[in-house]
């Protein structure tokens, strides 16, 4: 019997988070593979970046998908007051622009 070095993830799993943190579970359940996936998620990138800010746009785009109920109108919720504090931004900016330009 072959013994893996402890650097080498298990052939068999595909994440070195089984090795780890989820210890004893079983990665053929989805509830555990969700929260493997939730953990490398955590571990990408640090989010003061612009891409890992756009990342996290993405992942919450994606919880929001599968959220259901009361979740999911709070994020559509968060996202239509986002919205209106972006058209409101821009629209003071246009004004301002206007009235400079027009004089």
């Amino acid at each position: 019997m072959a013994v893996l070095e402890p650097e080498a993830p298990d052939p068999g799993r595909g994440s070195r988070l089984f090795d780890d943190e989820l210890l004893g579970l079983d990665p053929a359940e989805p509830e555990v593979q969700a929260f493997a996936a939730h953990l490398d998620r955590m571990r990408r990138e640090p989010s003061f970046t612009v891409e890992a800010s756009l990342t996290g746009v993405g992942d919450f785009a994606d919880a929001a998908n599968r959220a259901e109920g009361g979740r999911r109108w709070l994020a559509v919720l968060v996202v239509v007051l986002l919205l209106a504090g972006v058209v409101y931004v821009a629209s003071t900016i246009l004004t301002a622009v206007v009235s400079i330009v027009a004089g």
